[in-house]
């Protein structure tokens, strides 16, 4: 049997469903009151809209309590609405500025489990720069020089190494149309930023916000 584009390209399709998987790029896992305000619909229709989702293997429903909540199946699933955001913006004939309106979204943000936006490419460019990482077109190496860089700091690669997905890999930017950094190794740059109160990210949205003290610690162990 045949994979079916059409059907999942339908499900992705209708505008309700699209704003609640975006909405689920922020990781966070939300019920349906929740994403029925992100979808501007009813929480009875979005339930309708949730369970069409999770049927087609696009979204996972979690129980806890008396609660239910919902989060994208895996990273397959985030790469493939980060990438629709990208082609739909290349596709529009507005002249607007590319990528979110809101400027903090901008400058930093998550994208699904790693750093996006302006911050996220600066240090892609920054590991690139010192020859930690090596880019060539779409595909990101790890140097030794990198390696080395990556264990001083805390990285422990027998642990990544077991994981299902590669060390690094180049995510185009929604905003930036440029390049930053995802794979275990982007997960564990933001993991680690947060766990040290460098940054957080907001309660109702996407924005990763750096404390003055934090960013400059950030920037400054990554040489950015």
């Amino acid at each position: 049997m045949e994979p079916n584009i059409a059907y999942v390209g339908s499900l992705i399709g209708d505008k309700a469903r699209s704003k609640m998987l975006t909405a689920l790029m922020s990781g966070k896992a939300l019920t349906a009151t929740e994403l029925s305000l992100e979808a501007d619909i009813t929480p009875q229709t979005a339930s309708s809209h949730l369970m069409k989702l999770v049927e087609g293997e696009l979204l996972i429903e979690r129980k806890q309590g008396r609660h239910k909540y919902f989060q994208l199946k895996n990273l397959q699933v985030a790469e493939l609405i980060e990438q629709m955001l990208n082609i739909s913006a290349t596709l529009s004939k507005s002249k607007t500025i590319t990528g979110p309106a809101n400027e903090r979204l901008r400058k930093s943000r998550i994208c699904y489990d790693h750093l996006a936006g302006e911050l996220g490419v600066r240090l892609l460019d920054a590991l690139v720069d010192q020859g930690l990482l090596i880019e060539e077109s779409t595909e990101l190496t790890l140097t030794e020089a990198g390696h080395d860089f990556f264990c001083k700091i805390g990285v422990d690669f027998n642990v990544l190494s077991k994981r299902r997905r590669p060390l690094c890999k180049a995510c185009l930017d929604w905003s930036e149309r440029r390049s930053h950094l995802a794979g275990s190794i982007g997960k564990w740059v933001l993991d680690d930023a947060m766990n040290r109160n460098w940054a957080s990210q907001d309660l109702d949205s996407r924005v990763i916000q750096f404390t003055p003290q934090g960013l400059n610690a950030f920037t400054k162990r990554y040489g950015i």
